[in-house]
């Protein structure tokens, strides 16, 4: 693939020599001549010894340069065009277990030891890997692509495009129970889960069903590794949540807010729109956190009032000899 049509795809503007061919994508330090890599905001990459790198309005010239208004963004387009996937393998392979009343779009491939429910419709061009199972009445839209092992109990509902990673359990029951008399009581879990478009969900993450109603992940929004959404949560579009997070039953998560990697939320939990929720951190039960806001912390709290007491907590071995110093003088005699 040449330089200049790299930059056709991108939208970006050539410097240097546009004839030149780049067959592979890697890091800044790693590439090599027939190499592609991005310079990100503030660094420098003049060292690298690629054949192009993408770069922003600033970054320095005197080498085959395509300049776009977001490198990072760019690279991954280029990426996907130089790595595409490979070509969809079509038919049911033959040890699958397929309802006979399920509906298989066109197109679409079923690997090995596949087992799919009644009543459940696969969309065209869909992926199923080796070893998923798939309940009874689940819906999956166009374009899906389970990995091997992936788990869909009865009743889900998942939208085009989803990407499904290994191990990841969908429709589980949520965590009900009630306390009767010594012991407990499960409370049936007899509601749904719905994703929409474009929903990544990473590898042994879980999304539970609802006791009532439903849980719902949004367009768009991307699910780490060992995340786990309980029941009746209401998840926006284009939300990240990182790895190892865990929220509560019935948590409401609003469009476009960012949730770092280890954070617990507890039941019933509000994070508004474009909220920023720092790794490690506890959000309370029934909190709000403010659209925009960027909280840390356990408790969380907003970021500045969190490095400060931080930087006071840095102090206190100082304070305490000072503290020891001055008692020693103010006792009579030293005693």
């Amino acid at each position: 693939m040449r330089v200049q049509d790299i930059a056709e795809l991108i939208h970006g503007t050539i410097e240097g020599d546009g004839t030149r061919e780049i067959t592979s994508a890697a890091s800044l330090e790693s590439a090599e001549a027939a190499d592609i890599a991005f310079v990100a905001k503030g660094k420098n990459g003049s060292y690298s010894r690629a054949g192009c790198l993408i770069v922003n309005a600033d970054h320095p010239g005197g080498r085959t340069l395509i300049r776009v208004g977001e490198p990072r963004t760019a690279f991954a387009q280029v990426v996907a065009k130089l790595y595409p996937p490979p070509p969809i393998q079509v038919g049911i392979h033959s040890s699958a277990v397929v309802a006979a009343d399920a509906i298989v779009g066109a197109n679409v491939s079923i690997a090995a030891h596949v087992s799919i429910g009644a009543g459940s419709k696969l969309g065209a061009g869909s992926r199923v890997g080796p070893g998923c199972a798939i309940g009874a009445g689940v819906s999956i839209g166009k374009g899906a692509t389970l990995h091997p092992r992936v788990v869909i109990y009865d009743g889900v509902t998942i939208g085009d495009r989803v990407i499904l990673h290994s191990g990841c359990v969908i429709g589980a029951d949520g965590f009900g129970f009630v306390l009767s008399g010594d012991h407990y009581k499960k409370f049936p879990q007899i509601g749904r889960v719905v994703l929409g478009n474009d929903v990544e969900i990473g590898a042994n993450a879980c999304v539970d069903r609802a006791a009532l109603g439903t849980t719902e992940i949004g367009d768009g929004t991307k699910l780490d590794n060992l995340v786990h959404i309980g029941h009746n949560c209401q998840i926006g579009r284009h939300v990240l949540i990182v790895a190892q997070t865990g929220l509560s039953g019935g948590v409401v998560v609003e469009d476009y807010a960012v949730i770092g990697g280890q954070v617990g939320i507890g039941d019933k939990a509000r994070i508004e729109s474009r909220a920023v929720i720092g790794s490690g951190a506890g959000i309370l039960t029934s909190k709000i956190v403010r659209s925009g806001q960027v909280v840390w912390g356990t408790p969380a709290r907003p970021l500045k009032e969190y490095l400060q007491q931080l930087a006071h907590l840095a102090q206190l071995p100082a304070l305490k000899k000072r503290l020891i110093a001055l008692e020693k003088k103010i006792e009579p005699n030293g005693e």
